[in-house]
């Protein structure tokens, strides 16, 4: 893995300390929550521990996203004791779980189970709430600046959503605090149903003044107050702060939280716009870091902006520049902004550069990239960790990920499978497949059965597609785990690459140009 070199044929630099497998991990400040063990390297590629306080995660590693608090069609069971699953970590997203049910009745949940004073004994958080005992990581809601654009407004302060799901009229808690209105919640009200919408979230007054603010211990304390008698107003809008993310990532107690960052949609026109949100993003940090009440036992990834701007000094260099002035207190890093429509030659440009300037030391993390392809190319030039909704969404439209020429989906509700008597492929260990023991050894649901599930809306076929999408994740960064133990990766992404890509003079697709490049910068040339 390489920290020196940004270009897109720089040298691979001489190999780093490894650490054996099984090393017991060894929790020390600055970062009490978080050890980091890197086993074995490949070229760039590099298999490691993320040891973490609900256990280890093996990289490269692709979380499946729980929005929220749950993996849609399965439960933390279905997930956990299967073989062909058996995921160390999944993502949860602040934005939503603020929203419904209100992450202070998710932090509450482990207390009120035991019977004791809320607020008196350890929280619970998500990790109770759904019943899943392994790591948790929690976007900011920085993505929703993007997903959810047309309800937002950006300011210093933070954002401004429209609340999708306030009828006009309803009622949300609200505070006096900085002189302004903010939404944080009335603890006698616990039963009120509408309370959830604007959980800890600002009314809309807006100062774009406010960054003159001081946001001391003092004020932190008061987020986590719960005996304040609160006035109530009617909104639809409320504010996102780097404060309230935090407040809510604190509440939910995940293992990783994510520091909010300005996200501009990475197809966006104005380099205006990029410069702005890439300064803002390393001063909502060190907001994120002033806020966060919980760092022993939770880890505040930075996440890395700038656009696509590669060039020497440019928005990407600026960005991770700051970040390197605030080192000692990241665990980890996040490359973000993209996966949102930019050119796939920008795209692996842009996660190379940030892989050759963040330290090798630490985790690195591609938020929202999820194709397979994009894995097997971005573990080439040093990502560790991957989530999207792709594996699972797509499950929910019957279309099934397996191996063969790209893209590499097999389409169940096609009349092609309506008599087809194979399973979705063979020697997968999911229960669409098997007998769901993980071997891959027989049984299953033949794709014509599936078919017909899905034909008529059967639930089930959704649920066992989503287990088989996920089986394919997890079964593949095995693999990728395995190649990289080896010493092997470029072998094992050359056979990946021509799988998918076998030609037009062989009745397939060429391989693109830009797997080509990404691949040739991570030292692995597909004309080996």
């Amino acid at each position: 893995p390489s920290s020196s070199s940004s270009s897109s044929s720089g040298p691979i630099p001489k190999p780093l300390p490894l650490t054996p497998e099984g090393t017991p991990p060894n929790f020390q400040p600055p970062h009490p929550a978080l050890c980091f063990h890197i086993h074995a390297t490949s070229q760039r590629a590099r298999y490691t521990t993320v040891h973490l306080p609900h256990g280890p995660v093996p990289t490269p590693v692709f979380m499946p996203v729980g929005t929220k608090g749950t993996l849609k069609g399965l439960t933390p069971m279905d997930v956990t004791g299967s073989n062909a699953l058996n995921n160390q970590i999944i993502l949860a997203n602040t934005y939503h779980l603020a929203l419904q049910p209100g992450t202070e009745l998710v932090r509450d949940v482990g207390t009120a189970i035991r019977g004791e004073v809320v607020g008196k004994g350890d929280e619970g958080g998500l990790h109770e709430f759904m019943g899943w005992d392994r790591n948790i990581l929690t976007d900011s809601g920085g993505f929703q600046m993007v997903s959810l654009l047309k309800l937002a407004e950006i300011t210093e302060e933070g954002v401004t959503f429209e609340n999708p799901f306030l009828d006009r009229g309803e009622e949300i808690g609200i505070c006096e605090r900085d002189g302004q209105e903010q939404a944080y919640p009335d603890e006698t009200v616990k039963n009120n149903k509408k309370r959830s919408a604007g959980q800890s979230l600002s009314a809309p007054t807006i100062n774009n003044n406010t960054s003159q603010y001081d946001y001391t211990d003092k004020n932190n304390e008061q987020l986590q107050q719960s005996d304040h008698q609160y006035p109530k107003t009617k909104s639809q809008r409320m504010l996102l702060r780097p404060e309230d993310s935090i407040y809510h990532q604190n509440n939910i107690g995940s293992d990783i939280i994510m520091a909010l960052d300005d996200v501009v949609s990475s197809t966006a026109d104005d380099r205006i716009r990029f410069e702005i949100a890439t300064y803002r993003t390393l001063r909502w940090l060190d907001r994120c870091h002033a806020a966060h009440r919980r760092p022993h036992d939770q880890n505040l990834f930075p996440i890395v902006q700038g656009g696509l701007d590669t060039s020497p000094g440019g928005l990407r260099d600026i960005c991770l520049a700051g970040f390197r002035l605030r080192d000692e207190k990241a665990p980890g890093y996040a490359i973000g902004g993209l996966a949102g429509g930019e050119s796939k030659d920008d795209f692996w440009r842009v996660v190379h550069h940030c892989c050759c300037a963040l330290p090798d030391t630490k985790p690195r993390y591609l938020m929202g990239v999820g194709y397979p392809l994009d894995l097997v190319v971005c573990t080439a030039l040093g990502v560790d960790m991957y989530d999207c909704v792709y594996p699972t969404r797509t499950a929910r439209f019957g279309v099934a990920l397996v191996d063969g020429e790209t893209p590499g989906t097999l389409r169940l509700k096609s009349h092609h499978c309506a008599e087809d008597y194979r399973v979705i492929m063979k020697g997968c260990g999911c229960v669409a497949c098997s007998d769901g023991n993980g071997d891959g050894d027989g049984g299953g649901y033949t794709r014509a059965r599936l078919h017909a599930m899905l034909k008529n809306d059967n639930p089930l076929a959704v649920s066992l597609v989503t287990h088989h999408n996920l089986a394919y994740m997890m079964e593949l960064t095995r693999r990728m785990r395995e190649a990289i133990k080896k010493d092997a990766y470029g072998d094992f992404a050359r056979s990946f690459v021509r799988d998918q890509f076998r030609g037009k003079d062989n009745g397939g697709q060429d391989v693109p140009t830009w797997v080509k490049d990404a691949l040739a910068a991570a030292g692995i040339p597909l004309d080996k």
